[in-house]
């Protein structure tokens, strides 16, 4: 009995011990991987990163994405890749990076289309703008403008309005393309003043503007870097910019909203997405890194001359703009009636 009781007693004892030194060496495994990942995070890139840009080279989303990529390539001492990925509206190059590997080496310079409107626009959105991707930092925010033909008898958005609520008015508008977010605006615009007036939806600002120079329409709405140059020479006026408050880099143009739409902010976006499954960490160090890039003062002063602005953003506060977006857009492609196959 004695021999019974002492051997069982020896076994617990083994047990405690075995567990204790499993305990010990998870602990220090712990200790160990913790540092490890932070490490890892520190230290990142190891490799080239690409940023996608879903649309051709040249435009004012491109333009972000190399000025930041030549940032953060100095800071990181690695190379950054800008691909462009065009493609239904922004559609492609987003899902292209929803699919990648959530480990920070591809990112996406989303905007308000592609995160923002398409959701509601598209029948078959191959990805959701907040389930498939991490927010990382907002990039930029930039205006559409309002404007008309020198031809047109108007100065300003309230003129605009009371020429086309006359009974013999036939004025029709561009845009930069159906669903775009320069056509919502107008249609939201439409909706709260109660006016008509028709849409023509062109294949970008360009050929737009150049309609609109040769009288073939009458107003026209799109970005303002795409018109600022007409306006100031004197060949076009505008009479509204689609910002919540006037823009600081164009202070003498008047908002849509202090123009008797109180409330009224539809203003284009840009901004850095990752995958879903980013790691917390590793999306904070990138976002940090880009606002640093979008920080440095030559950055600054390109964005301002193309008619743009750096917006930087925790990746908190991007998350929920990007959700208040989404909901805004859903209400304006409801309200226009516009839809995409």
């Amino acid at each position: 009995m004695t021999h019974s009781i002492t051997s069982a007693t020896h076994t617990r004892m083994s047990r405690r011990r075995a567990l204790g030194l499993l305990a010990t060496l998870a602990g220090s495994v712990g200790l160990v991987a913790a540092p490890a990942f932070a490490q890892g995070t520190d230290n990142f890139p190891t490799r080239p990163v690409t940023i996608v840009v879903p649309f051709p080279a040249g435009g004012a989303t491109d333009l972000t994405a190399r000025l930041v990529a030549e940032g953060l390539s100095k800071k990181w001492g690695q190379s950054v890749v800008v691909e462009n990925k065009p493609g239904a509206g922004g559609n492609v190059g987003s899902e292209y990076v929803a699919r990648a590997a959530p480990d920070g080496y591809t990112l996406v310079l989303g905007v308000t289309g592609s995160h923002g409107i398409n959701t509601s626009l598209y029948k078959n959105m191959r990805y959701d703008p907040i389930k498939d991707f991490e927010a990382i930092t907002q990039a930029t925010l930039y205006p559409n403008a309002i404007i008309v033909n020198n031809d047109v008898p108007a100065n300003n958005l309230q003129e605009l309005i009371a020429l086309l609520k006359k009974p013999d008015a036939h004025y029709s508008y561009g845009s930069d393309g159906n669903g775009t977010a320069s056509h919502l605006g107008m249609e939201l615009i439409k909706s709260q003043g109660k006016f008509e007036l028709s849409h023509i939806p062109y294949r970008g600002s360009a050929p737009m503007v150049t309609d609109l120079l040769g009288g073939q329409i009458q107003v026209g709405i799109t970005g303002l870097p795409a018109v600022q140059a007409y306006a100031k020479s004197g060949k076009l006026k505008i009479v509204a910019l689609t910002t919540a408050e006037r823009f600081a880099s164009a202070p003498d143009y008047p908002t849509v909203a202090e123009q008797g739409f109180a409330g009224y902010a539809a203003p284009p976006w840009s901004g850095f997405f990752a995958p879903k499954g980013t790691p917390k960490p590793l999306v904070e160090k990138i976002s940090a890194d880009i606002r640093e890039a979008m920080s440095d003062p030559k950055a600054k002063e390109k964005m301002i001359a193309a008619g743009s602005e750096f917006t930087p953003s925790t990746p908190e506060q991007f998350q929920a703009f990007v959700q208040k977006e989404i909901a805004k857009w859903a209400e304006a492609v409801k309200i226009s009636g516009a839809r995409i196959d």
